[in-house]
């Protein structure tokens, strides 16, 4: 900072060069031996004889010259002069000094948090921003005649929420086929073992493939590991079979299927 004038003395106490007394009122102040300007006349603290002077009644200061109210003969001793910097600035503290219980600020002070413009400390928003996203890619077939739900090979997938306020987004794209017998593919998408969202999708034959897709946005409210995963089941009976990444007869019919998720910050 640019001052007009003089620049200031920031947090300095000094004890000034002994001032031996010749019967004058007026001396000049040095320290180690150069003249020295206080900030101010309250700016000193002066001891006469053991009594600590009062600032511009006892004594005044113009530049390097400090003039006692009376003068001070040679039996008179100075014994000291301490001269205090910007008592009202304490300057720029040194790295690593300033410590967050030193900050009076409300709220929680830690490495999760910061500092806001009205003194308070707030964890931040997200806003919708992206954590993180993981994704498992099925590039192999599977098939399935059990009319119950079961857990498609490879079509599962773990995350950990960063925060108990974040949503987890998950797109699920993929193929499969049925055989003649049946109308469309079922699919089941879980989150651990609670059930998401169950999907159907109609097929008009055997060496057809039908794709699918789920996108569904869940709100956990956790930081522990999450596994989602992808079953699949036959509609009807009696019948040959569901698959997955292939049509139900022809093995040249074929795709993939693919878990995405995505952590959002709320």
């Amino acid at each position: 900072m640019s001052y007009i004038g003089r620049t200031p003395q920031i947090g300095a106490y000094s004890k000034l060069d002994a001032i031996t007394t010749d019967g004058s009122a007026s001396y000049t102040m040095q320290l180690n031996s150069a003249n020295f300007v206080p900030e101010s006349v309250n700016h000193l603290i002066v001891s006469v004889n053991g009594v600590i002077q009062a600032p511009t009644d006892s004594f005044t200061v113009s530049g390097s010259t400090i003039t006692f109210a009376s003068s001070l003969s040679a039996s008179d001793t100075i014994d000291f002069i301490m001269a205090l910097g910007n008592v009202l600035d304490i300057g720029v503290p040194s790295d690593n000094t300033v410590s967050l219980s030193k900050l009076t600020a409300s709220g929680t002070k830690d490495a999760t948090t910061f500092l806001r413009g009205d003194n308070t400390f707030a964890v931040p928003s997200g806003g919708g921003k992206i954590g993180q996203v993981v994704q498992v890619v099925k590039t192999d077939t599977f098939s399935t005649t059990s009319t119950s739900y079961v857990d498609i090979t490879g079509l599962s997938l773990s995350i950990t929420p960063s925060s108990t306020s974040s949503k987890v987004l998950i797109n699920v794209s993929g193929v499969g086929g049925n055989d003649s017998s049946h109308t469309r593919v079922s699919l089941k998408l879980l989150e651990d073992s609670t059930n998401l969202v169950e999907h159907a999708v109609g097929l008009g034959g055997d060496s057809q493939l039908a794709g699918f897709a789920i996108n569904y946005l869940s709100s956990p409210n956790t930081t522990s590991s999450l596994t989602y995963k992808l079953q699949l089941r036959m509609d009807i009976a009696g019948g040959s079979g569901s698959t997955i990444n292939r049509s139900f007869n022809d093995s040249n019919v074929k795709g993939i299927t693919t878990i995405t998720l995505t952590e959002v910050l709320a």
